[in-house]
């Protein structure tokens, strides 16, 4: 008898460690089963909206600039025009959405676009290397080059690079024109802006400015503020393009948009309004 009851007891602790087990064995299959599924499907949520849909959602798109005619400028009312203005408000009209203009540091311009407080830059900017490393481009639109001003006075003084080397000049900080007279060795103070740097040799602090050859052709000479001033040296030719966030879906939206303005004939319209037709890239 006394067997019998050990081994009804051995059986009945058995059974219930088998149950346990199972009850076990079960619940852990189950909660990672489910966490599984939960966290690739935020990661999926979260890879999935692409640049151009962020910019849907949000209904708006912030484009960074500097003042810099003729891309980007204010009219007497105090509205951004420009080459690059008109064409990023109708770029972000196409994509349904409205469109904010906001000034930014040029030298800070890569950070404000990881940082998500503007969604490109789109002012005139050269393709550098360092651009083109960190952000997704567009296709280039307008040729440019940078071109040193001087006073038209001593234009005939400052034909040849070799001519400028006792110049002090002046350069908006970050910018292609800077890069150029750095790459000469030459004494440079670099400033916020290009406009800056056109009131220092206005005003006899600096020699000379490299500038944006566009910029040049609508700024300075005759039927402008800058009676007084010219543009002799080319430094370099260049490229004009607009840059997204690095992997940016908006780069190649905005490659089929210019695409379809160059058919259409409006972007050379708009070119013509602003005067850079001749500036203007093939798409």
């Amino acid at each position: 008898m006394k067997n019998m009851k050990k081994f009804a007891s051995l059986g009945l602790s058995l059974v219930m460690m088998l149950s346990l087990a199972a009850c076990g064995g079960s619940k852990t299959p189950a909660a990672s089963g489910s966490a599984t599924p939960a966290g690739s499907a935020d990661g999926s949520a979260a890879a999935a909206e692409s640049d151009l849909e962020y910019v849907k959602n949000k209904g708006k798109l912030v484009v960074g600039i500097t003042d810099f005619a003729p891309m980007d400028y204010k009219d007497k009312d105090g509205k951004w025009i420009g080459f690059d203005a008109d064409n990023a408000t109708a770029f972000a009209k196409s994509l349904g959405v409205d469109v904010e203009f906001i000034v930014v540091d040029w030298d800070n311009k890569i950070m404000e676009l990881d940082s998500k407080s503007i969604d490109c830059v789109w002012n005139g900017m050269t393709l550098t290397d360092e651009v083109k490393n960190s952000m997704e481009t567009s296709k280039p639109y307008c040729g440019n080059a940078q071109v040193v001003v001087v006073k038209a006075a001593d234009a005939d003084k400052y034909q040849d690079t070799d001519s400028l080397k006792d110049l002090k000049f002046a350069a908006e900080a970050g910018s292609a024109g800077a890069d150029a007279v750095k790459a000469l060795n030459l004494d440079c103070t670099e400033l916020n802006t290009q406009a800056d740097a056109l009131m220092e040799v206005e005003a006899g602090t600096s020699d000379a400015c490299v500038i944006d050859l566009l910029m040049a052709g609508a700024m300075i000479g005759e039927g402008t503020s800058y009676t007084d001033l010219t543009y002799t040296v080319k430094l370099n030719s260049e490229e004009y393009g607009v840059g997204f966030r690095k992997g940016s879906d908006l780069a190649a939206a905005l490659n089929d948009f210019f695409a379809a303005s160059y058919k259409d004939g409006s972007l050379k319209k708009t070119a013509e309004t602003y005067g850079v037709q001749e500036s203007l890239i093939a798409q």
